[in-house]
């Protein structure tokens, strides 16, 4: 554990605030997971009540998450947002996986990693090329992976609420859902049936199916699977494909997580 120091000073009028939770931040990478309240207070030199309010606001806003068994503090999944993302290693058995995807179907295969709350392609098939990634992550309520992670803020939020904070959805198509009722109630679904599609909303000549990979023992969204087509095809039932997809979705879990 790093000695108790002071905070390094910021220029101009940068609230202390703010500051010292910069500092609480800092100090939980420091020290891992599993920092105590105690262990962050005494390497940071703040009061326990000044601390415990910071880790309470942190933790409310998902920058950190409480772990029970270790009894202290982790970095949540908001974090991670605060670093450029860096595109995994994708391992040598889940690469089999999607080229036996690919085998199977005509359909084109993409997976994306969804661990920073952020959309970062870690195989693209290069036979059907996606939406640049850019796009993809700037306008998530337009494509099925964007619209996983939106559902998972939707899901977690609960049935009272109006849904995720959105900026204003940009409209690409005709078909772009733009009003944040029709785009809630959507999420909401998507949620309940773990299944996202974009039928023609970012591209008129294209659209996507896609279902979350998650990690076996705890749930958490790991990466999004997708299968791009034609936008009439993927606005049918499509059952036997969706049943494929989800298969090997649950083959990658474990090679993710």
């Amino acid at each position: 554990m790093s000695p108790p120091r002071e905070p390094a000073a910021l220029p101009g009028r940068q609230p202390r605030a703010v500051r010292n939770a910069f500092a609480v931040l800092e100090e939980v990478i420091a020290i891992g997971p599993g920092a105590t309240a105690k262990e962050i207070s005494h390497a940071i030199g703040l009061p326990s009540a000044t601390t415990y309010r910071l880790l309470n606001l942190l933790v409310a806003e998902e920058y950190l998450v409480r772990l029970p068994g270790l009894g202290g503090f982790a970095l949540g999944r908001r974090a991670a947002r605060l670093c450029v993302p860096v595109t995994p290693r994708l391992p040598t058995a889940a690469r089999a996986v999607l080229d036996h995807l690919r085998e199977v179907i005509r359909w084109g295969v993409h997976l994306a990693d969804l661990t920073t709350g952020r959309i970062v392609l870690t195989d693209p098939d290069p036979d059907h090329p996606p939406s640049e990634e850019a796009l993809l992550a700037r306008h998530p309520h337009a494509s099925a992976l964007g619209k996983l992670l939106l559902a998972e803020d939707t899901g977690a939020a609960g049935d009272d609420t109006d849904g995720p904070a959105l900026p204003e959805p940009r409209r690409f198509t005709r078909h772009t859902i733009t009003d944040r009722a029709g785009l809630t109630a959507e999420l909401k679904e998507v949620s309940a049936g773990q299944l996202a599609r974009s039928c023609g909303e970012l591209r008129p000549d294209r659209g996507c199916l896609a279902v979350p990979v998650r990690h076996p023992a705890t749930g958490a969204l790991v990466a999004g699977l997708a299968l791009s087509g034609p936008p009439a095809r993927v606005a049918q039932p499509n059952r036997e494909l969706i049943a494929v997809l989800r298969e090997h979705a649950d083959r990658l879990a474990p090679l993710l997580a």
